[in-house]
């Protein structure tokens, strides 16, 4: 008889493993191989936690979303007035979303996906919705709206960008898409 070796963790393994293999091949090159080796289990474990790639692809985007969404909400309930909030946003954008370049490269991933793929872009929309969420504790709905366009094109940018992205133009764009337009020097 072959004992089986209790592993009550080896299903988030191979989710985290999926993740670090996309990191660094892509979607293109992750296979069922490539992540079971990452995670250190047998083959046949692929098989038995998920019905497939795609199954296994939209946990791991889901859980990468959702961790990432989490951070957001952290740094934004911490803000207690509207200058505290500004200064969240800029965090989010030079410190939370640009932890490092394995995030990049599974958040553009993840665009990819979504633009084919209508199951994947419920994982953006739920990312985007709760991203607002966070926002409107601060913001009006439209504010939040470009805010989250700022924060997602900034992403995109320190993605793609060779350059380093400079605190204080984000500051000021923040102050401005935040401040009322009756609000403003002319």
């Amino acid at each position: 008889m072959v004992q089986r070796r209790f592993d009550p963790e080896r299903r988030d393994r191979i989710i985290d493993a999926a993740l670090d293999v996309i990191a660094e091949h892509g979607v293109a090159g992750a296979s069922h191989r490539k992540i079971a080796a990452q995670a250190d289990v047998p083959l046949g474990s692929m098989t038995y936690h998920f019905s497939g790639m795609e199954d296994l692809l939209h946990e791991a985007f889901t859980r990468f979303a959702t961790a990432i969404s989490a951070r957001f909400e952290a740094r934004l309930l911490q803000a207690h007035t509207m200058e505290e909030a500004r200064e969240a946003v800029v965090d989010l954008v030079h410190e939370d979303l640009n932890v490092s370049p394995r995030e990049l490269v599974l958040t553009q991933e993840l665009y990819t996906l979504a633009a084919r793929d209508p199951a994947y872009r419920a994982i953006t929309h739920a990312w985007m919705r709760q991203s607002r969420t966070s926002l409107a504790r601060h913001f009006d709905p439209v504010t939040c709206r470009m805010l989250d366009a700022l924060i997602e094109g900034s992403f995109l940018h320190a993605a793609l960008d060779t350059e380093q992205h400079d605190r204080a133009v984000t500051a000021e764009a923040v102050t401005r898409i935040t401040t009322p337009v009756s609000s403003r020097d002319h």
